[in-house]
This record gives structure tokens, C-alpha cells and sequence, in this order.
């Protein structure tokens, strides 16, 4: 998580320091980035002094301990009283404490990727045949992700024409082709493999699948390989909804404990790597089938075998996202990272502390880290407010996705225009360094 935080937050020209105990992170850090590095322990006041705190504007604890992180943060807090901190606290054991004594622990906020991941797997449960949904205004629009197959209706089809098949409004906002991202126009003809990213109001999703002929149902048995703590989160959230949810863990003792905190669920010891079990199981006969074992190889072999089965739902977490281009050619089903959810988390939070006004309300990455899509609010502040879009220069590879203005969804044409009190969703490439609202504008 630091390295992807660390990636992120030196590609947007902020003043890191690097604080760990492994000199061998720190010496590959310094070599790829242009970071300050520091050994030792980061809940350490001389260590915390040795990398500058006092002069810090933000913290970021993000250790593999949650007290580590707490008491880091409590530290720098009392070095420095103006300092923001940001800690990762993973325990469930912890989740109502951290809120109700946020302030004894001089937290500005507190991330839990575990309990994120659950969250998005869970919408992803309901919307069986999107590989991703990615929220905006507060629910009302989604950018979600679509594989072009085979068998697909959008297959050999150009944008111009894919009103006359899906017959709702919506925009293609991002392609990924063969591991790159692409900004289509019109004219552009999707292709077996492609994998689209769409913007379309929350209320259009429905028809969506059901003119694509995407058969979708209500998801009544959940299998979960895995008994770590997103599958606890999961299976708590899938519960509360009546979902019957198994789940299938190697250590012993790890599947007293989920019994204990989970009497609804099945749980079963078992070495999830066997199709002999998994076939004996039923995991062929589930509505959704969710891999997150401790080894990303073995969540990738598990949906492939899911896949294969025709379990109508299929979702991977994995732990590195580095081999994207690979991945992007297996039907995995869908691809969760815990990781980047919330990393895309603590850099909005950043971003919103260097703008204090007109930054992103929202911020996620798509196209495999090769795009991002953001909410803006339209402020007294914004260029070109009642202008049509066709008349106002944008920096190139910047895509107006969506306006909202009240209960109002527009995906928007050369005529539309945005003004004061809307809200804009843009989608760019990764590299724009897209801040606010002003800097989509040429």
C-alpha cells in the first residue's frame, strides 16, 4: 500500500518522505522516486522528528499494525498539532472505537481496505454481469465496466450505432484494448476482448443488461473461498440481505473463530486449490463464486475454474495489480484490489487538502489504473458556465462524461452546458493532473 501511495503521490509533484524499518524498501524507493527516505520506526518521536513532521501538512500510516499506525498518529499529532493524519486500521475489533474516539486518536480519518473491498464486492453482487461499478452523486450515476464477448450484441458494433441495441442513454467513455486505454469517438468499432467502461445513470442499468441479453438474478447462495477478513465483512453485509453464504477455509483454527462471529454461515475447512472439494461443495451450482485467498495465483486459478463451471458471477481479490496487461486476457470475471480502493481514498483526501476549494468530490481509477473519472461541483468559481460544450476548448484526452443538476442525469452532447450548483463528472487519463474543475479547460 505504501508503494502504491507512493507512486501515486510523486507522480503529482508532493514533497514525500518515506519512513520504514526495511532498508532494502526504502534504497528501491529512493531509486524509483524522487522521495526523502528515513529508517526506523514511524511511531518513534526521533524518528518522526528526524523525517520533518514538524513541518509536515499530512501524515499517512499505513504499517502492517494497527496500533503501530495509532500510535504513530497520535505521536506526530502531538508534535505537530496542525498535522493531518490518515491511519490504516484493519481490525474489526477496532471498527466502533475508531469512531467514537477518533479525536483521542488525532485521526483526520481512518481507512479500512478490507471492509472497502467487501463494500464494492457486495454492490458488484447485485449487479451481476458488470465487472466493476464505480459510484458517483451520491449513487445516482455509475461508470461500470463491460467485456465485449464473442456472443456479444456490441461485438463488430461502432459507438454511432449502439443506441439501436442498448436503447438507453449512456456514453462509452473508456475502451481497454489489448492492455491499453483508449478515448473512442464515434466512429470507433468494438472488438471481441474490449473491455468498455460506461457511463449511465443508476436507473438505466437495469435496461442496460436487459437489452444487452445479459440474464441477471437475484444471487441466493454466495461461495467464498477464503476466510480472511474481507470475507468476514462480506459475508456480514451479504447476510443482512438473506443471502446463504459459505465459506471454504484452510486453517482450522481461523474457521472456529468465523463460526463463532458468523452462526448463519457455512463454514467449511477445506483446501479451496482442490476441484474435488469445490465440485463437492456445489461451487458449480452457486450464484456467485468470490476468490480471496491469501495468494493472488490462487484466487486466478479458482475464478478460472469458476468460469469454466458457469457460475454465473465470478470475483478475484487480488493483492498486486502489477500484471494487468496479462490479466486483462483471462475471463476472470471481476478484479478487486483492496489496495487500490483505498489508496484512490487517501489521494482524494490529498488532492481536497491542496485545493480546499473546487476539488474532486469523488475520485476512481479505471482502465486499469490508465484512467481516472472524477465529480466535480460546479462552483462561482468555474470557467464557461453556460457555454455549450462544442464551443469550450478542452485539454485533450478530457471527456465531460455526465452533468446532474437536481434529479436531472445528462449525458451530455455538443449542446449541453453545465452551471452554477451542477455537478460534473469528467473522465481523463491518469497523467492530466486534474485538481479542479478549471483544469479540464484548454
Amino acid at each position: 500500500m505504501g508503494a502504491i501511495l507512493t507512486r501515486q503521490l510523486s507522480s503529482e509533484d508532493n514533497d514525500l518522505t518515506l519512513i520504514d524499518s526495511n532498508p532494502q524498501v526504502l534504497v528501491s524507493s529512493e531509486e524509483r522516486y524522487d522521495v526523502m527516505v528515513v529508517q526506523g520506526n514511524c511511531a518513534s518521536m526521533e524518528v518522526l522528528l528526524q523525517a520533518g513532521v514538524k513541518e509536515a501538512k499530512l501524515l499517512i500510516a499505513v504499517t502492517g499494525a494497527d496500533e503501530i499506525n495509532l500510535l504513530c498518529c497520535m505521536t506526530a499529532h502531538g508534535l505537530n498539532q496542525e498535522l493531518h493524519t490518515i491511519a490504516r486500521v484493519r481490525n474489526p475489533e477496532y471498527t466502533d472505537q475508531i469512531y467514537a474516539m477518533r479525536n483521542m486518536f488525532a485521526l483526520s480519518m481512518a481507512v479500512n481496505p478490507e471492509r472497502q473491498a467487501a463494500t464494492e464486492i457486495e454492490r458488484l453482487l447485485k449487479y451481476p454481469g458488470f465487472l466493476k461499478r464505480d459510484v458517483f452523486t451520491k449513487g445516482r450515476v455509475e461508470i461500470v465496466e463491460l467485456r465485449v464477448d464473442e456472443d456479444s450484441k456490441l461485438c463488430n458494433v461502432a459507438l454511432n450505432d449502439m443506441y439501436g441495441i442498448v436503447k438507453c442513454k449512456i456514453l462509452v467513455c473508456a475502451v481497454l484494448r489489448n492492455g491499453t486505454a483508449v478515448a473512442p469517438n464515434g466512429s470507433f468499432v468494438l472488438r471481441k476482448g474490449d473491455r468498455i467502461f460506461v457511463t449511465a445513470s443508476t436507473d438505466m442499468l437495469t435496461v442496460l443488461l436487459k437489452n444487452l441479453g445479459i440474464i441477471t438474478h437475484k444471487v441466493k447462495r454466495v461461495v467464498i473461498c477464503g476466510g480472511g477478513r474481507i470475507s468476514f465483512y462480506l459475508a456480514k453485509l451479504l447476510q443482512n440481505s438473506g443471502v446463504n453464504v459459505q465459506i471454504i477455509e484452510q486453517n482450522q483454527e481461523r474457521c472456529s473463530q468465523l463460526a463463532a462471529v458468523l452462526p448463519s454461515a457455512c463454514i467449511t475447512q477445506g483446501d479451496a486449490s482442490s476441484q474435488f472439494l469445490l465440485e463437492s461443495e456445489g461451487v458449480p451450482d452457486c450464484d456467485a463464486l468470490v476468490a480471496m485467498t491469501g495468494l493472488d495465483e490462487l484466487n486466478i486459478i479458482i475464478s478460472l475454474y469458476g468460469v469454466s463451471c458457469g457460475v454465473p458471477q465470478v470475483i478475484a481479490k487480488l493483492g498486486h495489480m502489477d500484471n494487468t496487461n496479462i490479466l486483462g486476457n483471462l475471463s476472470l470475471g471481476s478484479v478487486i484490489s483492496p489496495k487500490e480502493l483505498c489508496c484512490n481514498t487517501i489521494v482524494r483526501y490529498v488532492r481536497a487538502m491542496k485545493n480546499q476549494t473546487g476539488a474532486a468530490l469523488t475520485v476512481h481509477t479505471i482502465a486499469d489504473g490508465q484512467a481516472e473519472a472524477m465529480e466535480f461541483l460546479v462552483d462561482q468559481n468555474t470557467l464557461n458556465c453556460g457555454k455549450a460544450l462544442k464551443t469550450i476548448r478542452l485539454k485533450k484526452e478530457v471527456l465531460v462524461a455526465c452533468i446532474i443538476r437536481g434529479e436531472r442525469r445528462e449525458i451530455p452532447n455538443g449542446d449541453s452546458c453545465f452551471n452554477i450548483g451542477d455537478t460534473v463528472i469528467i473522465v481523463t487519463n491518469s497523467g492530466k493532473g486534474i485538481y479542479q474543475l478549471n483544469d479540464i479547460f484548454e
